[in-house]
Order: C-alpha cells, then sequence, then structure tokens
C-alpha cells in the first residue's frame, strides 16, 4: 500500500464518469461536488499483497500525522497512479471501506468515488509535513516447504543490464515543449530506474546546471554572503534536535553506521545551524549570511515523481541568515531585490507575492508573531510588489513569504520562499552576545530563491520552449562550412573565436552534407548562431551569421561579431 498525505486549506472533488465496470455505484448524493475544509487529504493505492496488518498500518499513519498537523478531517481518496502493482479492485474496495470505518471513529471522514474519474482540486499548506509519503508493507505470512537460497554471488550481467536497459521515457502522454521531450531532443539529461527520481545530467544540460549556480553566485557576493557546504550524511542526534526526526523521518533515508543511526538530510537547516555555532558570535558580526548549494534527499513514491518537477535528489539554493529583529526588514528588502533581478529582469517572469501569516497552532509568543507579520509587510509594501495575505496559512515555526511566478503558457509556479524562523534558534541555543555585553537569540531567515535548481531548469526549458540566453545555453555557436573546400576556412574561424572568447561553447559540423540539412540540424538543437562559411565569405573575409529565430545576415566582420558575443555572453 501507498499513500501521500497532504495537509490542506480545502479540497473540492466531483465523479465524472466510472473507470471500469466494477466501480462503486454512486447514488445522486454522492454524484455531487464535495468541499471539504482544513482536511487531511490521504491519497491512496491499494496494492496486490496488502492485508489488514497494512489496513491497520494506514490508520496508525494517518492518526500519527492528523495528530501532528492538528487536523480533524480525513479525506480518502483513491489513487491509482501511485502503483502499478494494483490490487483487483474489488479487494481494493473492501479495504478502502475497512479504513474509512476505523478511522470515522475518531475523525470526520469522507471517503472519494472509488474506481471513477474525477475533477479536483486542492490547496496544500507549505509547511514541512504538508506532504508526506509512505509505504506499508503488512507482516509477511511464514511460508512453509521447500525454499531456495538465492545465490547472490552468482550472477547473469547480461541479463541484468537487459533489466537496467528497459528504462524508456512514455511520450504519449506528454505535450511538445514538455521539458522531458527537450530534453531528449537536446540532450539534457535522462532518468534511469536504477536511481528513481534522480538526474543523470548529460554535459549540455550540466553547463545549465553550473551556469546557474555561478550566476546566483555572483549575486551572492553582490549581498556579502559566505557560501558554505555541509555533509550528506548526519547523526539522528542532530534531525532529534532540529525536529527533522520527529516530524520527518518517514521522508528521510536512514541507515546505520557503527550501531549509530544516521540520515541522509532532507533540509540544509541542521548543518547551517552547527556551521553558527562552532564560535562565539557577536553583534559586529550580524546579519550573517551563510549560503550553501545544498544537496538534499527526500524519499517520494515512485507514482509522483514527474521529470525534473519531483525528484528525489535535489539542489537547492539554500541560505539562512542570522540577524537581529532591527535587521530584519533590511534583509527581506534585499531578498526581493535579488527575486526581481532574476526572475523579472533575468527572466522575464510575471510574479506576485503571498504573505502567509499567524496559523492556529503555532510556537512561539504572539507579540513576536504579530511584529514579524507587520515588518514583512511593510517591506513588501514599500517594495510595490503585488501580493496578497494567505491568513492563517504560515509555517508553526513563522510567518513566510512565497514567490508566484506565471511562464509563457500562463501556468502558475511557487518557486522562492522566505521564511522567518523564530523556532530553530531555540533548538540549537543559538546566540550572540550584543552590545549591551549580554547574551541574545538571532533571528533566522530561511530563504531559497530559485528553490529546487532542477525543478526551476525544468520550469525554465518549458517556459522558453528550448531557447535558453546566450550566457545559459549549452550550444552557442555553430560553425557550417557551405562545402568541403571552405572545411579548412571554418576549422580556423572556430580556432580564432575560441582564442578570443575562450569560455565559449563552439562547434563545427564540417560534415560531406547539404548545407540545408546541416542548418536545420542546428535549429533543432537551438544553437543561438550559425555562422555558415561559403566563398563569399572567404573572399571578403566576412561572416554570414544566423541568430535563432532570424533570417541570416551576411557581411558581418568578424571582429565586430566577436565584440558583440563578449557583451552578450558576460552575465
Amino acid at each position: 500500500m501507498k499513500i501521500i498525505t497532504l495537509h490542506c486549506d480545502y479540497i473540492r472533488f466531483k465523479p465524472l464518469k466510472k473507470a471500469f465496470k466494477g466501480a462503486e455505484e454512486l447514488d445522486s448524493k454522492a454524484q455531487l461536488e464535495k468541499e471539504v475544509r482544513e482536511p487531511l487529504v490521504v491519497l491512496v493505492a491499494i496494492e496486490k499483497g496488502d492485508n489488514d496488518q497494512t489496513v491497520s498500518e494506514l490508520v496508525e499513519a494517518v492518526k500519527k500525522t492528523a495528530k501532528e498537523v492538528k487536523a480533524l478531517n480525513i479525506v480518502l481518496y483513491p489513487y491509482a497512479h501511485l502503483s502499478s502493482n494494483l490490487a483487483p479492485p474489488s479487494t481494493a474496495l473492501e479495504y478502502l471501506v475497512e479504513a474509512e470505518n476505523i478511522l470515522t471513529k475518531f475523525f470526520k471522514v469522507t471517503r472519494a468515488p472509488f474506481g471513477h474519474y474525477k475533477e479536483f482540486e486542492l490547496k496544500v499548506k507549505g509547511h514541512p509535513l504538508s506532504e508526506l509519503s509512505k509505504e506499508f508493507r503488512g507482516k509477511v505470512e511464514e511460508v512453509k516447504g521447500e525454499h531456495k537460497v538465492l545465490d547472490l554471488e552468482n550472477y547473469d550481467p547480461s541479463k541484468l543490464l537487459r533489466e537496467i536497459s528497459k528504462t524508456k521515457l512514455d511520450t504519449s502522454k506528454l505535450k511538445e515543449n514538455d521539458h522531458r521531450i527537450l530534453a531528449q531532443r537536446l540532450d539534457l539529461f535522462s532518468f534511469n530506474e536504477v536511481a528513481p527520481g534522480q538526474v543523470f545530467w548529460h554535459d549540455s544540460g550540466l553547463h545549465i546546471f553550473n551556469k546557474l549556480k555561478y550566476f546566483v553566485s555572483k549575486i551572492l557576493k553582490k549581498y556579502d554572503y559566505q557560501i558554505i557546504d555541509t555533509p550528506q550524511i548526519l547523526d539522528g542526534k542532530l534531525f532529534k534536535v532540529s525536529g527533522h526526526w520527529a516530524h520527518y523521518r518517514d521522508n528521510m533515508f536512514l541507515t546505520k553506521y557503527e550501531d549509530r543511526d544516521f540520515g541522509v538530510k532532507p533540509m540544509n537547516c541542521p548543518g547551517a545551524m552547527l556551521v553558527y555555532k562552532t564560535r562565539p558570535r557577536a553583534y559586529r558580526e550580524l546579519p550573517l549570511r551563510f549560503a550553501e548549494f545544498g544537496t538534499d534527499h527526500r524519499k517520494e513514491l515512485s507514482g509522483v515523481l514527474a521529470g525534473l518537477f519531483r525528484v528525489i535528489k535535489m539542489t537547492q539554493d539554500d541560505a539562512h541568515i542570522f540577524c537581529t529583529k532591527e535587521q530584519i526588514a533590511s534583509e527581506i528588502s534585499n531578498l526581493l531585490e535579488m527575486i526581481k533581478l532574476i526572475y523579472k529582469d533575468t527572466f522575464g517572469f510575471d510574479y506576485s507575492f503571498e504573505l502567509s501569516t499567524r496559523p492556529e497552532k503555532f510556537m512561539g509568543d504572539k507579540k513576536d508573531w504579530d511584529d514579524a507579520e507587520k515588518i514583512l509587510e511593510s517591506v513588501l509594501k514599500k517594495s510595490k510588489a503585488k501580493y496578497k495575505i494567505n491568513k492563517g496559512d504560515g509555517a508553526f515555526y513563522g510567518p513566510k513569504i512565497d514567490l508566484h511566478i506565471k511562464d509563457s503558457l500562463g501556468r502558475s509556479w511557487q518557486c522562492s520562499t522566505i521564511q522567518l524562523d523564530m523556532q530553530m534558534p531555540k533548538r540549537f541555543e543559538l546566540a550572540y552576545t550584543g552590545e549591551d555585553g549580554k547574551e541574545h537569540m538571532p533571528f533566522v531567515i530561511h530563504r531559497a530563491i530559485l528553490g529546487s535548481i532542477e525543478r526551476f531548469i525544468g520550469v525554465l526549458i518549458e517556459h522558453l520552449n528550448g531557447n535558453l540566453p546566450l550566457w545559459l545555453s549549452p550550444r552557442q555557436v555553430k560553425v557550417i562550412s557551405f562545402t568541403d573546400r571552405n572545411k579548412k576556412v571554418a576549422e580556423k574561424l572556430v580556432s580564432e573565436i575560441k582564442a578570443e572568447i575562450p569560455e565559449l561553447r563552439i562547434d563545427l559540423d564540417n560534415r560531406s552534407d547539404t548545407v540545408q540539412a546541416k542548418i536545420r540540424d542546428a535549429e533543432l538543437l537551438k544553437v543561438n548562431y550559425i555562422l555558415v562559411v561559403g566563398d563569399k565569405e572567404e573572399k571578403s573575409k566576412t561572416l554570414a551569421v544566423r541568430a535563432r529565430g532570424e533570417k541570416p545576415k551576411f557581411g558581418i566582420k568578424q571582429s565586430k561579431f566577436i565584440e558583440d558575443l563578449k557583451k552578450e555572453i558576460a552575465i
């Protein structure tokens, strides 16, 4: 059995038609649209081999999560997409009803119709426990009789390789501009079942990834960030201090080493707290800004993985800012500047903000919350940014600002997040010596501008349909020889341009093919500039330049082209 629990503001759903003959029969009331407010939504797939034990495990997991997020309403939502090993419909419905009956003793339970196509809409809250995935196996019954011990030392590598090589992208349900299709065509990255939810970056895709990191790093230096790097695998004691062990352990990869419990970090906060604590801090050091391109791993069910949009391994451009209460406003203002520089000025996204305020269940002092919310809203007003207030949807440890961007297809994405944390400093007993000589606790601002770099690349590729700007493009210039007799001049041109711009990604196409075919191939690869070298160009010592999506220009001087290229490629 596989489930995903989603703590939501609301869920609305309406059955449309039966998905198969054995679908649950519905009366007229059950066919109406339903809305449940403040629910814990449980997406569930019943699998072959599930039994009463797995139902019990489901119930206990739902009770535990509902208690943690203070949810009183439960929505059981059959979701077959989580598994490819589904139980027969009659069995699945039986276990869903059983789970519903047990949970009804503790909660108000709504079960979505089984076996029907449904339209649904939900809004997930943005706190660490709002999205969790789990898998239940139940107790395995002992099988008596003959059994065979597998010899793990003797295996057929060819057979294993054939199994590994089966991974193939199913494009039948994907749109033409889907980043996974574009990645195949442009040779950017791939996925393989040997590493679910983890990206195999190819040279061209890794160039994009590294260029984005470099771009962000330059901005970090402008705003006086220190760039740190913290370990991937950390003692469970650290996650117990941070709270992840109690609230997020089911979504962590765990291991043992020398009889100690370790976890692969799902978030970068604990490591940054330890770096802060390496020595005594004084008020003169604040604000102290630690940035980290942190690689995190989070367990996800295979059914929800979706290219770069939902992965298991991700790299986040995280930062933790340690500051005084008086410094919060200026730090938030700087972050809004960074967001504008990256999203609007560089990539042309339209965006708006959402300020989420104190929830019903919160930690800390009410006055601190009120003051923090006023500070955040005053900065938003001063920046003249578009924003709305999402009352009661802040994280339990502090208010937050979320960035929502709109891409060229009209879709909305939640990317950057700025969270004011008034609890992590307490858990880690952070302190600095104030001007008065006494110890004080700093405020911590968590922020990620791009968020998951993998996800941002997926959004950006679809937003631009693969037509990346020159500085970010993996294929910047292609030189094409018109005929075989122009090959040497084409080779010389590549060498001369490389000498002037060593970092330029420039390729040579000297195939004995038609120039039309070579231009078409370069256009399919989204090359920014195509240079065709023919007899005319050799004689006049000029270039024929075709910018992506434009008509060719002739008679361009090589020195002028290189000069313009240097300006455009700079970031």
